[in-house]
């Protein structure tokens, strides 16, 4: 948000999505597409990138999940998705967007956010 005053100063980290959050992503809006439309689909999925996006200013946002990898962070979005994230020294990598009460612990212990 440049020239924003209220964030002015602030540290800023890059936001990145690896390919299975990507894929996560692309998943759920094809499911929501065939639910309820392009536009609700959209609008969905355009909601969770700014929410991740945002987390560039104070990233240390959301629970820290060290047992199942260290700096390994889960936050909640509209209280459907779980959002998967490590904050790196100057970057935000999502890992993987979870939604419908998945068992994204399983999943994560599994070995599925290497990908």
């Amino acid at each position: 948000m440049p020239g924003n005053p209220r964030v002015a100063g602030v540290r800023r980290f890059k936001v990145s999505f690896r390919p299975a959050a990507a894929t996560d992503l692309t998943d759920l809006y094809d499911h929501i597409l065939q639910q309820a439309g392009r536009e609700v689909a959209g609008g969905y999925i355009d909601r969770i990138e700014a929410f991740c996006l945002g987390l560039e200013i104070s990233p240390e946002r959301g629970t820290r999940r060290d047992h199942i990898r260290p700096g390994l962070r889960t936050i909640g979005f509209a209280r459907r998705a779980t959002i998967v994230f490590m904050v790196g020294q100057d970057e935000v990598v999502i890992v993987r967007v979870f939604h419908g009460g998945r068992d994204y612990e399983r999943a994560l212990k599994a070995g599925f956010f290497l990908q």
